[in-house]
């Protein structure tokens, strides 16, 4: 088993190489969900922001869908977990067998020892065992029998899971949905997109003939370049100030975390890069406040009684606060001009 570090990635990818590469791996998706360019960029986003991706909407709308094309368009290690009642930690982490051959203990692997990691259903294992993946969300390790085995990079998490008719669930408690970079739900398709559904779908899935177009040394190297993404210190701030709205606003009783932030800026490094940016802008943040902050935050009893959802709270507090001001050559690149007075980077035009 590798013992390859979570932050042991690859080298810098240029900018074309970068767009092919992540371009590729969104037409490859879109060979499965029709009519859900947004939907599928923003779970590649979470990828390269090296996040967790919670997928939830109601029944037969692609959820599982979406993970698993993600899961084959790259060629690396992926691992499906079908979450139910009966469902042991050990199934998720893994256990210690002894081995009567050599009169000793062995650890066999559990399904999290993989790249992508696509669990179903996640509502529907006990919260022992949903807290069996804490761990390895925010620490790319896995401690089982006082041993620590880290886990290899990429590493995700795309879990699944229906908000309706939730008897007999276990909802995920704020320790968990905290962990999630994102949320999104997949929405009903238009017209024009389920009928392109039925002509492609109709026949036979297009999933099982879905080949790989990339693997997870490109995603590596994905990933190295949205680091190196520029964040001014005027976005910086724009973004901690989204985030403490959260906590002030009266119709919330806890507003969202500082990993909230962390996790909110690193996405917009992702989608800043997928637009072929190397720069992030306030845009960014107010496009992913919604999906990354609404659901972290809980609203008051009141709030609730009002029918008032927490998409709809955060949208409203992203409208009330002002965006960032400044005069200087460009305000959200903030770098040093190169030496014929051009910026660095010049943002690739249609």
């Amino acid at each position: 088993m590798t013992q390859q570090t979570w932050d042991e990635v690859g080298g810098l990818l240029p900018h074309d190489e970068f767009r092919a590469a992540s371009e590729a791996i969104v037409a490859n998706i879109e060979q499965v969900i029709e009519g859900k360019t947004a939907t599928v960029r923003l779970a590649l986003a979470v990828l390269l922001a090296e996040g967790h991706l919670l997928i939830e909407d109601v029944p037969g709308v692609g959820k599982t869908k979406l993970a698993k094309a993600l899961a084959r368009s790259i060629d690396c290690t992926v691992r499906r977990i079908q979450f139910t009642p009966d469902l042991l930690p050990s199934d998720v982490t893994g256990v210690s067998v002894y081995n009567q051959e050599t009169h000793d203990f062995e650890f066999r692997p559990g399904a999290v020892f993989a790249n992508l990691v696509v669990g179903d259903e996640i509502n529907r294992a006990s919260p022992k065992t949903q807290s069996a993946l804490l761990e390895c969300m925010e620490e790319r390790q896995v401690t089982v029998d006082g041993v620590t085995y880290q886990l290899q990079t990429p590493f995700m998490v795309i879990a699944t899971q229906n908000p309706i008719e939730m008897e007999g669930t276990y909802p995920l408690p704020e320790a968990q949905r905290d962990r999630f970079t994102a949320r999104i739900a997949m929405g009903y398709p238009d017209s024009n997109a389920e009928l392109a559904m039925l002509d492609g779908h109709g026949a036979t899935d297009p999933l099982h003939e879905l080949r790989a177009v990339s693997d997870a040394a490109i995603v590596r190297q994905l990933i190295a370049t949205v680091r190196q993404v520029h964040v001014a210190d005027a976005v910086k701030q724009y973004a901690i100030d989204l985030v403490t709205a959260t906590r002030e606003a009266p119709d919330l009783r806890l507003g969202a975390s500082p990993r909230a932030t962390l996790q909110l800026l690193r996405t917009a490094r992702a989608v800043a890069a997928l637009e072929g940016r190397d720069y992030v802008l306030p845009d960014d943040l107010q496009a992913l406040a919604v999906p990354v902050l609404a659901h972290r935050i809980i609203p008051t009893a009141d709030a609730q009684l009002a029918r008032r959802t927490t998409d709809a709270i955060v949208s409203e507090l992203v409208h009330r606060l002002p965006l960032p001001h400044d005069r200087q050559r460009n305000p959200y690149d903030t770098r040093p001009a190169t030496g014929n007075g051009r910026a660095p980077y010049e943002p690739r035009r249609p």
